[in-house]
C-alpha cells in the first residue's frame, strides 16, 4: 500500500526477489494529484502482472471490503498518510507493517525528513513497525540510521529512506516467508509532541533566519514537494536550488539582493541574498507564471531589492 515514490524501491526489491505479492493499493488519481511526492503505481502493476486497486481511504467501507477479499497475510504500508484504524489492522492475518522515516521514537508525526532538515539535524534515519492503533507508535521491527551531508537534500535523503525500506523490508519478507515469528521491541515513549503537518503554504522564506537555516529550509522543500518560495517586485518565485557561502556577517538588511553570481561554469551562477547573519546563492528559482530561471539565465534576469516578508495580493 503506496501513494508516495517512498514505495517505488522496496516494492520493486521485493518484486525482484521473488517474494510473492498478491497486488497494491493506492489513492484514487484526483487525491494523488493533491499529494506531495506523489507516484503512479500503473506501469509496475502492469508490468508485473499485479492487480492495482485504487481507493479514498482505507478506513472507509469499500477499503475495508477489499482487504477482506484479499485475505492478505501481510499488509506493508509504505509512503501512505492515512492512518490505519482498527477495523483496516485486524482484517490482516499476521499483521500490517510500515515504515517511518525517522528513528522512531524521536520525530513521530508528519514529514519527518523534511522536518530533521528544517532542524538542522545532522542524523536521522528510519524504522520499521508492526503497526498499531497507535500513531508511529507500534513495535519496532527494525531500524537503520544514518547522516544528513550538508549536499543531502529532501529527494536524496529519500533515496537513503528508500533503500533502507528495501534492506529491511526484504530482512522480513524473508523471515515471514520461511515461517520465522517477526521479531519486535516496545517502543518508549520519549515524551515529545509528534511534528506538525506541513501544507505548501507553511514554505515561505524567513530571511530573518541565519543563512545555515535558510540554505535548510530551502532543501527540506524542494523537488518533489512544493517548494520554499518568497515575493518580490508583487510576483512570487519558488526556490529549488540554493548553495550557503561560508559566512556568519550581517552584509545587508535580510532578504536583500546583494547581486549576481558569475561564473564561467553555467551551474555556478545564480544571485546572493543576504540573510540574518550570512548569505546563500539562489541557483533555480521558478516564478508562479511556471518560467524558470537558472544558472547565466538567473545571474542576468536582473532581479534587485529586497525579498518581501509578506504576501502580496498577486495579479
Amino acid at each position: 500500500m503506496s501513494h508516495h515514490v517512498e514505495g517505488m524501491k522496496p516494492l520493486l526489491d521485493l518484486l525482484a526477489a521473488g517474494i510473492p505479492i498478491a497486488g497494491i493499493i493506492t489513492l484514487e488519481p484526483d487525491l494523488l494529484a493533491k499529494r506531495s511526492g506523489a507516484a503512479a503505481y500503473e506501469e509496475i502493476a502492469a508490468l508485473h502482472g499485479l492487480a492495482l486497486h485504487r481507493i479514498r481511504n482505507v478506513n472507509n467501507p469499500d477499503s475495508l471490503a477489499l482487504l477482506e477479499r484479499l485475505h492478505l497475510d501481510v499488509l506493508f504500508v509504505i509512503g501512505w498518510s492515512q492512518i490505519l484504524r482498527k477495523d483496516a489492522l485486524s482484517l490482516v492475518k499476521v499483521g500490517c507493517f510500515g515504515a517511518h522515516a525517522s528513528l522512531l521514537p524521536a520525530n513521530r508525526g508528519s514529514a519527518p525528513i523534511n522536518w530533521a532538515l528544517i532542524k538542522g539535524e545532522k542524523q536521522t534515519g528510519n524504522t520499521l513497525i508492526k503497526l498499531s492503533v497507535e500513531v508511529d507508535g507500534g513495535d519496532i521491527v527494525a531500524q537503520r540510521a544514518f547522516d544528513i551531508t550538508p549536499f543531502d537534500n529532501v529527494a536524496t535523503l529519500y533515496d537513503k529512506v528508500g533503500r533502507s525500506n528495501s534492506e529491511m523490508l526484504l530482512e522480513l519478507a524473508q523471515e515471514l516467508v520461511s515461517g520465522q515469528p517477526v521479531q519486535s521491541t516496545p517502543q518508549v515513549d520519549d515524551g515529545s509532541p509528534p511534528l506538525p503537518r506541513r501544507r505548501p503554504e507553511h514554505g515561505q522564506i524567513d530571511w530573518h533566519q541565519p543563512a545555515t537555516a535558510v540554505y535548510d529550509f530551502i532543501r527540506a522543500l524542494t523537488r518533489p514537494y512544493p517548494g520554499a518560495f518568497s515575493f518580490i517586485a508583487g510576483k512570487r518565485y519558488f526556490v529549488w536550488r540554493s548553495a550557503l557561502l561560508p559566512m556568519d556577517a550581517a552584509l545587508a538588511p535580510a532578504g536583500t539582493i546583494l547581486g549576481p553570481v558569475v561564473s564561467d561554469d553555467d551551474t555556478g551562477c545564480g544571485i546572493a541574498v543576504a540573510c540574518q547573519r550570512g548569505a546563500i546563492v539562489l541557483h533555480e528559482i521558478e516564478r508562479d507564471d511556471g518560467t524558470q530561471f537558472t544558472g547565466q539565465s538567473l545571474a542576468t534576469e536582473g532581479l534587485s531589492g529586497k525579498w518581501s516578508e509578506g504576501e502580496p495580493c498577486l495579479d
